[in-house]
Formats: structure tokens, C-alpha cells, sequence
């Protein structure tokens, strides 16, 4: 019955989108290129990243890829081309508003602030803020960072929290922005900051695999001896700071191409699909080294694949 209800929604979803078209911006211009661009990551394990340093992979990716294959079959075209674009967390809001890249689904947290800029579609992941320290440190929950040097990676909601709590609560923090997840991390290893404050999921995700500052962009590679030494040594502690979801992100006052991205997403919730893509990347050996994260499905993300919908959390 369920599969039967999401044939019967991806149906409708398809016969709007097709009426829709020319009123779509998104939709003319892959009708037009016969291309559909897509926003990747490199290394924002394992939502979206370059496993063998050219082509992506991922939680977030294949959703992507599910989401475009919907867009083929709206528009018939069956040579429809998908091309990757690497983008960063600084540049990728900007790359979708001026229209570079026409899809953009990794671990953009959904809050009402972005959605001045982009429009997101339904939630994919509901996750808690934490934080990654030495084992041994003072720092146990967000009130301990008061007056110490912390680090997050630019252009992120957590850089953004941290600078508002930083004002808003008289902390005295020393904000560290850094380029990327690895280069966060190795302002803990190398005690520059007490703490890398992050989505729970990518600091679980940078401990097991052991990432680290200075790989060659495209590969993020996982050494076994590293994550060994790095679960010795760190931990990721406190209560969250809050809870956020991730959407796939385009262009503001596209109903037409929301009405596919948001169909796409919730027949995979509703119908177990988006379970077992969880299990693959999650719960599963994932490239390039075959390390297990070991995350199980929180109950959040039970209600949210039960629930599917568009709110932010903020």
C-alpha cells in the first residue's frame, strides 16, 4: 500500500511539474542545457564527499541523484545530463543563488535566516550540535567554552551561533573559522582550540575515520591508524546546543522544482527507501576504507521519515 501511494504521489508530482515547466526557472534552464548541476562536497563524510577523488558519493548525494532522476522523467529527457561542481560551505549559498549550480544537497542546515537567500526543501536529517575535545578536558558542555579559543569550520550555522552567543551571552570566546572540517579538527590535535563545535554526525564522522589537515583535496582518505589513536584521545561531549535539520538546497520561488525535490524525499522516507540508504552510510562499511560510523537512526529521524516535512528548527 505505501509503495502504492508514493507511486500515486510521484505520478501527480510529475504530471504538475511537466504543466509547471515554463513557469520553473530552474526547470527551463536543465530543459534548455539538458544538464542538471549539482553542488557537491569534498569531504563532508558521509553526506557528500569524493571517495576516489573524482566522482562524489554519499547520504546526501544519492538523495540528489534520486531527486534528479525525478526531474529527468518530469521534463522526458532521457539523456538528461548530471554534472557535479564542487562547492564549499563559504561558496555553495552563493553558487545556487546566482544559478551555477541548480541542486545542492549535503549538510546545509535549513534555518530561517537562509531562507532570505535559497529555499530548502523538505528535511533530510534532524541532528544535535556538539562539540570534539581532548579526553580530559574541562570543557564537558557549551558554558565551559566561556573564555577559551574554540573552532568551527567558515561559513557554517555553527560559526554564526558560536559569534551570536558570543555577544548575546558575554562568553569571551576566541572564535577560530577554519577552511574545512579537517582543517577544525586539527586546531584540536594541534591544542590550538579546546573544542571543534560541529554538526553530532560530522564530528562522529571525522573521529572514526581520522581526516586529517593536508590531504590532497578530492581525497579525503581514512587512515585506520589515525582514527585508532583519535578515539584514544578525543571525544565529542555535550548536551546539544541545539538541533538543526539539513535540506537540499535552490533557488527561492521555485515552487515547481520544490514540488519535485519535496516528492522525491518524502516518497524515499515513506517508503523505507531513505531507511536503508541510512543503514548503507551509517550503519554500514562506507569508501574508501571501509570504516563503519556506527551511528544508529535517532528518534528524531524516526519521526522525521514518519513525518516528512519542511520546518526548520531555529
Amino acid at each position: 500500500m505505501r509503495a502504492l501511494v508514493a507511486a500515486i504521489l510521484s505520478a501527480g508530482a510529475l504530471a504538475c511539474a511537466h504543466a509547471d515547466e515554463l513557469d520553473s526557472p530552474t526547470l527551463r534552464k536543465i530543459r534548455d542545457t539538458g544538464t542538471i548541476v549539482i553542488g557537491v562536497r569534498e569531504a563532508a563524510v558521509p553526506f557528500s564527499y569524493r571517495a576516489d577523488g573524482e566522482h562524489a558519493t554519499g547520504y546526501s548525494y544519492e538523495i540528489a541523484q534520486r531527486i534528479a532522476a525525478t526531474v529527468r522523467d518530469a521534463l522526458k529527457l532521457p539523456a538528461l545530463r548530471v554534472r557535479e561542481l564542487s562547492v564549499t560551505a563559504q561558496n555553495r549559498i552563493t553558487l545556487v543563488q546566482n544559478g551555477t549550480v541548480d541542486l545542492e544537497c549535503s549538510t546545509a542546515s535549513h534555518t530561517r535566516e537562509r531562507e532570505n537567500d535559497v529555499a530548502f526543501s523538505d528535511s533530510i536529517f534532524e541532528y544535535g550540535v556538539r562539540m570534539l575535545v581532548r579526553r580530559g578536558s574541562p570543557v564537558k558542555d557549551f558554558a565551559d567554552l566561556a573564555g577559551r579559543t574554540v573552532v568551527t569550520t567558515a561559513g557554517t550555522s555553527e560559526e554564526r551561533r558560536l559569534r551570536r552567543w558570543n555577544v548575546e551571552r558575554g562568553m569571551d570566546m576566541r572564535i577560530l573559522a577554519a577552511r574545512s572540517h579537517a582543517d577544525s579538527f586539527e586546531a584540536v590535535r594541534a591544542d590550538r582550540a579546546v573544542a571543534f563545535v560541529m554538526d553530532a554526525p560530522l564530528l562522529h564522522a571525522a573521529l572514526a575515520t581520522g581526516y586529517v589537515a593536508g590531504d590532497a583535496p578530492g581525497q579525503p582518505v581514512a587512515r585506520s591508524a589515525r582514527a585508532v589513536s583519535d578515539a584514544r584521545e578525543f571525544e565529542i561531549v555535550g548536551t546539544p546546543a541545539t538541533y538543526e535539520v539539513y535540506g537540499c538546497m535552490f533557488r527561492r520561488g521555485d515552487a515547481a522544482f520544490k514540488r519535485l525535490a519535496d516528492t522525491t524525499i518524502a516518497n524515499m522516507q515513506r517508503s523505507g527507501e531513505a531507511l536503508a540508504l541510512y543503514h548503507r552510510w551509517f550503519e554500514s562499511p562506507i569508501p574508501p576504507a571501509g570504516v563503519n560510523l556506527d551511528y544508529p537512526l535517532s528518534p528524531q529521524m524516526k519521526a522525521l521519515f514518519a513525518n516528512p516535512n519542511d520546518r526548520p528548527l531555529d
